[in-house]
């Protein structure tokens, strides 16, 4: 945990607090197609500026009514929307326990506002705004247009922007196996965020003074 004589996250990233999010979805197309599942990674910073994922909050979400779901995306994910063993929530419900968790965390390290990350970020971003606006939600505290792209964060740090050859080049282990869970990928993910701020850190990149 940071103290107060330590290094805060709320000063690396300022005043933002990075979530690692994921989606799984019945399509590409925010506005129409289903949400199936998402997840969220909290990510904190030890006195010495390291960061790390602590921990992920995960719900497999009951399609919205009317919404459109391509049996290609099912295919590619391998999710069975309406199978009984999902327990599967609405989406205001994932939704409303996700945002709890996080504006907890917000307070917590001091910041202002979650930041989210993910990897091609505008495409998680835009299934949770568009959840966000179907549901009504009031208080959605992540910053509304900006995001971290750990997409293109890893095409800069190793030459590779799909999420399992970053992993790989990065030395983290990837299951093809567990890809496309979005409790998975946002884990993976958010081990790739810290693994590059963590290497821009030790190889003389910027960082705030904690003097």
């Amino acid at each position: 945990m940071n103290t107060a004589d330590g290094q805060r996250i709320c000063d690396r990233f300022r005043g933002f607090l990075p979530v690692i999010v994921d989606v799984e979805t019945g399509g590409f197309i925010a506005g129409t197609d289903a949400l199936l599942e998402v997840a969220a990674t909290i990510v904190r910073m030890d006195e010495d500026g390291i960061l790390a994922p602590h921990r992920t909050c995960s719900f497999n979400v009951h399609p919205f009514e009317g919404a459109n779901i391509e049996q290609a995306a099912l295919d590619f994910t391998g999710i069975d929307p309406y199978h009984p063993f999902r327990e599967a929530v609405p989406e205001k419900d994932a939704l409303g326990e996700l945002f709890t968790v996080i504006r907890k965390e917000i307070r917590d390290q001091q910041c202002t506002r979650a930041i989210l990350v993910g990897h091609n970020a505008h495409f998680d971003a835009g299934f949770i705004n568009a959840a966000v606006e179907r549901c009504d939600i009031k208080r959605n505290p992540f910053h509304p247009f900006s995001f971290f792209d750990t997409a293109t964060l890893s095409g800069l740090a190793y030459g590779q922007t799909v999420l399992a050859k970053a992993c790989t080049e990065a030395g983290i282990a990837f299951d093809s196996n567990e890809a496309h869970s979005a409790a998975y990928d946002a884990q993976r993910t958010a081990d790739l965020f810290c693994n590059i701020v963590n290497r821009w850190r030790e190889s003389g990149g910027w960082m705030p003074d904690f003097s």
